[in-house]
């Protein structure tokens, strides 16, 4: 029987998730005689599979068996979606016509079909690139700085924290997480550049990797003289794409709210910021604020932070990052699609319009009914885990959002709450990571096109 798509995409991660619960309940996957319960074994695959980062137990409790396995879950997982959301795109596309994939192309700044193995030759050496990059930045600074006892600690740390931070997994070895290096800018400056390129997604990645190769062949097949002229390599070069501008755009905003949000909240906070020198706070301020959106990881006392900070971090991790990225969420440009629908609206234009071009109403409506699935997913987990385990809104709603979001912070809550609330976590994870993906591509596998014999008449309620 031939499936959706979508379906694959849900089967590959279910799959996934049910061989690393197998591989984290073998005896040698943790420390000691006693191994994982099903509980936190399902709770800690799915975590890491789905490049979330919540926890049941401390990392601690793993072998290096167990870590090894937590890795590859990582890698997989976030590699996998990444691949699976660029090539979902283009397969949607084949199933409509050629003006609808030139424009899906357009959009997503994809290749065709018959281009596929570029897009995945592309994919993997940005992967190894960026990961071992931050490899070997972080190994020679956990060496040189005295984290690690010997060199072997420093290369195999170097390594699982590269691929964690470009997973945007969040996933660390250290049980404090990064608190040891919250005045440390190197490790911090690293782990940063490492989640917030991972989360730009890989149509963004690719077009600007192709756009360089492109260049550079154009530049160096004709005569020096164009290049300092009135050049018409430069001018004639393709103009970037909607779905580039708006992600860098909505995600350049975020990336200044964030930290003057945490820093505004939290710099008087002594059991955050306020015992932190100035340099220290703006450090562990900028990290704080970019980490939720995407990546998971902490260098202070996320449990310990003030209420309207956690309320404005569970925004951010609710929108994540950017679409067939590492991260959860509704993403950036569903997110950038509603504020300029509301913007236009208000202005009472016609149509929304961005950058010179028109948003399309199919499209508008997608993000609409993406944003509303996702709030009442997200209310819905932590009603479950209000009821289940007393937990306060705040602390449920903080829960739930980091696990919609793939994200991974805590206040605190994960390893106490009860079973139902466990799979609550487990269900909204995995939602999460493949839902938004998923939905689209049901939406474009539909016959659009279909014309139906008659359309009702129109009327109007009363809105507001």
């Amino acid at each position: 029987m031939n499936r959706n798509p979508a379906q694959l995409v849900v089967l590959a991660f279910t799959g996934l998730i049910a061989v690393g619960t197998l591989l984290l309940l073998l005896p040698l996957a943790v420390d000691g005689s006693r191994g994982l319960g099903v509980e936190d074994a399902l709770f800690m695959s799915t975590s890491a599979t789905t490049v979330t980062g919540l926890a049941t137990v401390d990392i601690a409790t793993f072998s290096l068996f167990g870590e090894l396995v937590l890795l590859a879950l990582v890698q997989i997982g976030g590699f996998g979606i990444m691949t699976i959301g660029s090539v979902l795109a283009l397969v949607a596309s084949r199933r409509v016509g050629l003006r609808q994939r030139m424009l899906a192309q357009a959009e997503i700044g994809a290749v065709d079909i018959g281009d596929l193995k570029t897009l995945i030759g592309y994919i993997a050496r940005i992967t190894i690139a960026v990961e071992g990059s931050l490899a070997a930045v972080l190994t020679v600074r956990l060496w040189q700085g005295g984290y690690e006892d010997n060199f072997g600690d420093a290369l195999y740390s170097g390594i699982f924290h590269g691929v964690t931070a470009f997973n945007n997994a969040g996933i660390s070895l250290y049980s404090d997480n990064l608190a040891s290096f919250v005045g440390d800018p190197v490790v911090v400056i690293a782990i940063t550049l490492g989640f917030i390129v991972g989360g730009l997604g890989f149509p963004i990645l690719v077009e600007i990797s192709r756009r360089r190769t492109t260049t550079k062949r154009v530049d160096a097949s004709l005569p020096m003289t164009l290049h300092h002229g009135t050049g018409h390599p430069r001018s004639s070069a393709m103009p970037w794409s909607l779905h580039l501008k708006i992600t860098l755009l909505a995600t350049a905003a975020l990336l200044i709210i964030g930290p003057v949000v945490v820093l505004a909240f939290e710099w008087s906070n002594s059991a955050t910021l306020g015992q932190l020198g100035i340099s220290d706070k703006l450090l562990a301020g900028w990290f704080q604020g970019v980490s939720p959106r995407t990546a998971g990881f902490n260098t202070v006392d996320v449990g310990a932070m003030n209420e309207p900070t956690l309320l404005v971090i569970s925004t951010l991790m609710f929108i994540g990052a950017g679409p067939a990225s590492t991260s959860g969420g509704i993403k950036v440009t569903t997110f950038a699609v509603l504020g300029l629908m509301i913007w236009s609206e208000a202005r009472g234009d016609q149509d929304v319009n961005v950058f010179g071009r028109r948003l399309p109403t199919p499209m508008i409506r997608q993000a609409v009914t993406i944003a509303l699935l996702s709030v009442a997913m997200v209310t819905g987990v932590s009603l479950v885990l209000m009821a289940s385990d007393g937990i306060g809104l705040t602390a449920a709603l903080f829960e739930s959002s980091s696990a919609f979001g793939t994200v991974g912070l805590s206040t605190g809550v994960t390893g106490a709450i009860s079973t139902l609330g466990h799979i609550s976590l487990v269900v909204v994870m995995l939602a999460g990571r493949v839902g938004p993906v998923t939905f689209v591509t049901a939406l474009a596998l539909r016959d659009s096109d279909r014309v139906h014999a008659y359309r009702y008449p129109e009327e109007r309620p009363i809105i507001g």
